[in-house]
Formats: C-alpha cells, structure tokens, sequence
C-alpha cells in the first residue's frame, strides 16, 4: 500500500510561561556530546473506537495547549543550541507542530507496517535530515477513519529514550488533565559535566552516507520462549535466566554475523554494541525522570569465527557485557570516554558492520494516553545510523518488535534470511 499524506498546516508551538532568565542557559552533559546527531523518530497510532466523543481538530487543539504547558517544564526542548558552547539558549523558540490528513484509513496503515510509508507521518525525514538544528518537532495526523497517529521527532543530542518517553507521558497526562504530572530533573549535566573530547567524532562512528532502509521482524512469545531454550546452555542453575532483550539481541547478532560473512569483502570483527541506562546503575541510583543523555555502551569482545554459529556463547557474551555496566563504570566515566566509548570514538572506523541495540521494551511507551485510550500500536521507523536495531515489546508484553535498519545490499540478504523468518515474522 501506498500512503498519500497531506500536509493541513504548520505552526510553531511555544511554552506558555516564558523561562526564568536564571535558566536561560542549558547544560549539556558530556554524554550529550557523544550522542549522535539524529533524531529519535517515534509515533503512537490510536483507534477511533476509543475517542468518539472528540472530533478530530478539537483534539489538536487539546493537544496544542498541552504541549505548550508542558514546554514550561521541559523549556530546553524549546531552545536552540549553541554547539560550541555545547549548551541550549533557552529563548522559548517553540518547536514545529505539523497537522496532516492520511489518505488511508489506520487500519491499512499498521496491517503491514512499511518504513518508507510510515516516514511520511513524521514531521521530517530523520533519515535524510539528521542533521536538523531541531530539538523537538512534531507531527498530528489524521487518517480517513477518524484514527490519529501522534508522531515525535526529539534530538538525541538532547535526550535519550528514558527522556524521550517520559516527556511524551508528561505531555500525554496534561492533555488529558491530570493534576500531577512529574517534572523532568535536569541533573545530567551535574553528573557528567561537558569536557573536551577532541578527537572522539560520533558522527564520523555513527552516522552512514549509505541508503539506509528499514525493516520490522516481530518475535512473539512462542518464539522467545523456543530461544531461551536454546541459551540455556549458557547458564547454570544459580544464573539468572535469560531475559527477552539478552535472547533476540543475541539471534539477530548471530543472524547478522552470518550475513556479513557472504559479503565480497568480509568484516575482520562483527561485534555488537548495546545502549545501556545508567540511571539504575549507578550508585545510588538516579531517579527515572533525570533528563538527558545518562547512557553508556557495553560492547561484546571479539568473537572467533568458529564461536559465531554457537548462539548460547553470544548470549552469555552478551550477558557478560551488560554486567560491566555498572556502578565503577558510571564513576570512570564521569572523567571522560573510557572502555567502550573511547573505543568507539578512537576506532570506530574500523567497525562500520558493528551491530548496534537500543531496547525500548521496559519503556511505558503503551501507556502514553492523550484523553484517547491506550494507544493501539508504537512504532520507531527510520533511523540514520547503519546495522541499528531498536526493539520494543509488543502490546501484550511477551513479545517484542525488532526494527531493524541497513544498507539495501545487506537488508535484501537479511530479510530473505530463513534461519531468521523461522522465529520472526
């Protein structure tokens, strides 16, 4: 299916108390400088079944007024950066708010899900525009059935997924009139200051030149239960068993490796990277609601050729890697990039088949309600960076949607994979 989205108007959404001029400049943490300059697209599609009693536009206008309340809260989304002072001018700019008409009814929209359609619901292209001096933008489309897809494009030089997913939740209890929502704390940077990192380019590590496509593999609950039967032999019975994220990560790592071993010229090392949240693992442990870039990375020792088809091994690989993340990790890091991170920022170049994971699945991102319900689908298409894997559970919570991109060269091997489309869908 071919989907034709008409764009209705475009305005730019301001805070409704303006800044205090005490916070008038922003903070950027020195992990806010190592993130890569893209964009994290998100977009949470509802059912008009569950709204009936609200028109359309009215429910924009709900949506406008609520955002911009919000955008007291969260003023640094509606500044403008200043990159070499690796800061945010909090003037209360505002940040783009599209609205949209979708030719189609949702229902066509989300039966068989294609990235390059679904790119059209966001406020831009987070592909093709990741270098857009934008911090927030966003997209309120409307489809022919009456169904409504919010899209959400935040910069991750600003904010990471915990951010991303606690702004939209703060966004969605005020529309919908709560009393008490949570306010974001800003504390990244006390944690982390801003220090000088030249010669670590995250662009140069990240971000690909190549045509990146977009696929979704969907791993239901049958078929994660058959894999952590299989990376049971990694474990022992005083181990913890392994989780949902550990058992997919690790079968497409493998599934991957396979791939880019038919390549003509094949990669020295495949190993995988895997964003991980510092906010729990670091001592004592900071709240959810800290804004910003509190990530880092656990990246997998090289793994002999022969080892690649041993899937339980990856799993443990990947377990052992999780487990460095921790609270003396958070300390050494507070100093500057080390282990992994200056890793990649120091060689990066040579790793451009890397596998990189970003899980969503313990993110409410299924209880984001605007006044309109829960939402029916959530979905992230589209991201810049070459070999990126973004998972998010499915709504009943036992599965989890993989979307994964790469090259056209590489995803037309690898979605024809049998071995993978045994267990994905």
């Amino acid at each position: 299916m071919v989907m034709n989205v008409e764009i209705i108007s475009k305005e730019i959404i301001k805070p409704s108390s303006p800044t205090p001029h005490h916070l008038r400049k922003f903070k950027l943490s020195f992990i806010d400088q190592l993130a890569p300059p893209f964009h994290f697209p998100i977009i949470w599609f509802y059912d008009s079944k569950k709204f009936v009693d609200v028109e359309p536009f009215e429910r924009s206008r709900l949506l406008k007024e609520s955002l911009a309340e919000t955008l007291t809260h969260f003023f640094p989304l509606a500044g403008t950066p200043i990159n070499e002072e690796f800061s945010i001018n909090c003037n209360d700019k505002g940040v783009d708010y599209i609205q949209a008409r979708v030719l189609c009814k949702l229902s066509q929209a989300i039966h068989n899900p294609n990235g390059n359609d679904l790119i059209q619901l966001l406020p831009f292209d987070s592909c093709n525009d990741f270098g857009k001096e934008v911090l927030l933008a966003v997209q309120y489309n409307i489809f022919e059935c009456g169904g409504i897809a919010i899209a959400v494009c935040i910069s991750h030089k600003l904010a990471d997924g915990t951010s991303v997913v606690n702004f939209v939740n703060s966004w969605a209890g005020t529309c919908r009139g709560e009393s008490e929502v949570i306010s974001p704390i800003f504390d990244a940077h006390i944690h982390f200051p801003s220090k000088d990192i030249t010669g670590f380019m995250p662009n140069e590590v990240y971000i690909s030149k190549e045509k990146i496509v977009t696929r979704r593999f969907v791993f239901n609950k049958s078929s994660i239960a058959a894999l952590k039967r299989e990376a049971s032999a990694a474990f022992g019975p005083e181990d913890r068993v392994a989780s949902r994220v550990e058992v997919v990560s690790a079968f497409i790592w493998m599934r991957f490796m396979v791939m880019a071993r038919t390549r003509t010229t094949k990669p020295k090392q495949v190993p995988a990277v895997h964003a991980v949240n510092l906010r729990e693992r670091m001592v004592p442990q900071l709240p959810v609601h800290s804004f910003g870039n509190l990530w880092g990375v656990a990246i997998t020792a090289e793994i002999p050729v022969e080892m690649e088809k041993d899937y339980h091994f990856l799993v443990r690989q990947l377990r052992n890697a999780f487990l460095e993340i921790n609270s003396e990790y958070s300390k050494k890091l507070q100093d500057g990039p080390v282990g992994d991170l200056d890793f990649l920022g120091k060689e990066g170049k040579q790793f451009q088949n890397f596998c990189n994971f970003s899980s969503w699945c313990r993110f409410p991102v299924y209880e984001v309600d605007f006044g309109m319900g829960k939402p029916t689908w959530v979905c992230c298409p589209g991201i810049p960076i070459k070999n990126e894997v973004v998972m998010i559970s499915t709504k009943d919570g036992d599965g989890i949607e993989t979307w994964v991109n790469m090259n056209e060269e590489d995803m037309a091997k690898f979605e024809n994979d049998q071995e993978l489309l045994s267990y994905a869908s």
